[in-house]
């Protein structure tokens, strides 16, 4: 008789698992291990010949989980179809994976167990998506719902957070911190507390509610030096670089274009320092024209700062006018390249999170040329860059942003992986 080995759950798993009720909320922090608590569900009962319904946000996060679930079921699978979102079993239990980009998901199958990922990241809609199409597919067999994630701040239109606040839904929670799970090492978790933004380290690791909404997310302070600008070293730096920004938009005419110059260093304390920085408006056929002054800027910082490896070119958003750019810059052969689209498919403030940490830890410091520059831009004479990504409030609309952007980018490449994280 074929053996389904499932992974085993760790004593927070455990705990969690001992506690869930027929709709369930599960608010965990990061690495907490709630997609394998979902694994080990979702395959124990379809061995037992029980149907299955797994939804997730995105098509990327779907496809890593039915890989996951097919190696553990593969012992007893009779059918399966990555392509068509299901795995059959032996045993006449099936799990099918859904996409929640179609909020028509689920619709006319019928479900003992539904398990819902990253529930904090689902669309605007879910509450009726929840309410129409995946909460009937529990009727016939009186199912149960499992909604795991970790918190993406507080507001009233999130899923995750009505489930979790509004006892009208009929959900309970259970709140498990990322050190609730006993095999992480506790020194890394104190790291990242010491290493984080407060509030990135109570909403991703403590799995708390956050309210982002009016927060200034950068403090100046973080980069400068007892309140002065940070100089580079008189012995060189490693290389410059350029991020651009040249998003357009909707109902703008003219919108801006940002660009911000940095030194790398990695054996600095600030292995990141701001050189320059400017803000143009123009039209987007004219971006063709000024991109050779950028190209021009890197080399003679290059030379200013004895960069020991030279100018490493510019990354350019792959979007909107950025396209022309990048295009323009390929057929003269300039080194540019497009920022990865891990970074660019975040919105601002989910990427000001992500870089959040390496601002914190006074890694990125800002030069008195660029602390004290003034141009004038959109009729107003003043230094743009201090303004846009240090008066940047998270959750707040229509802010002039066009050099936070090229920010983000430069700190989550020069100090993250290449893809930013």
């Amino acid at each position: 008789m074929p053996t389904v080995v499932l992974p085993t759950l760790h004593s927070g798993q455990v705990a969690a698992y001992k506690n869930k009720s027929r709709f369930y909320a599960l608010r965990c922090g990061r690495r907490w291990g709630k997609t394998v608590l979902e694994e080990v569900i979702g395959c124990d009962a379809a061995t037992y010949g029980e149907n299955v319904g797994l939804f997730a946000p995105t098509y990327k996060v779907l496809t890593e989980t039915y890989a996951e679930i097919h190696q553990i079921l593969e012992p007893v699978i009779a059918q399966a179809s990555e392509g068509k979102g299901v795995i059959r079993t032996i045993s006449g239990g099936r799990i099918d994976f859904w996409t929640l980009e179609d909020e028509r998901a689920g619709r006319s199958r019928k479900y003992h167990k539904v398990l819902i990922d990253e529930g904090a990241f689902t669309k605007p809609n879910m509450m009726h998506v929840w309410r129409t199409s995946i909460r009937p597919t529990l009727l016939d067999y009186r199912g149960t719902a499992l909604v795991a994630s970790t918190p993406n701040g507080v507001s009233q239109d999130n899923f995750f957070w009505q489930i979790c606040n509004e006892p009208e839904h009929g959900f309970t929670e259970y709140h498990a911190p990322t050190r609730t799970n006993p095999h992480l090492p506790q020194e890394e978790l104190d790291r990242l507390q010491i290493e984080n933004h407060p509030m990135v380290y109570r909403q991703e690791y403590l799995a708390e509610f956050v309210d982002w909404s009016g927060a200034q997310f950068f403090a100046l302070v973080d980069c400068l030096a007892d309140g002065k600008p940070v100089e580079p070293p008189d012995s060189g730096i490693d290389a410059v670089f350029a991020t651009i920004d040249t998003a357009i938009k909707t109902g703008k005419e003219n919108d801006g274009t940002g660009v911000i110059y940095w030194g790398v260093s990695r054996h600095i304390g600030r292995p990141l320092i701001m050189l320059d920085w400017d803000v143009v408006q123009i039209e987007g056929a004219s971006l063709a024209v000024w991109l050779p002054t950028v190209f021009q800027n890197l080399e003679a910082l290059a030379k200013t700062y004895r960069a020991r490896q030279g100018s490493l070119g510019s990354l350019i958003e792959d979007k909107a006018s950025g396209i022309v750019l990048l295009q323009h810059a390929m057929n003269q052969g300039w080194p540019a390249a497009p920022i990865d689209s891990k970074l660019t498919s975040l919105g601002k403030d989910e990427r000001a999170i992500s870089v959040s940490g390496y601002v914190y830890q006074k890694k990125v410091g800002i030069c008195a040329h660029a602390y004290n520059k003034v141009v004038t831009y959109k009729q107003q004479s003043r230094n743009h860059m201090l303004t846009q990504v240090f008066g940047y409030r998270l959750g707040v609309k229509d802010q002039v942003d066009d050099l936070l952007d090229a920010f983000c980018y430069g700190v989550a490449v020069a100090l993250g992986d290449w893809g930013g994280f």
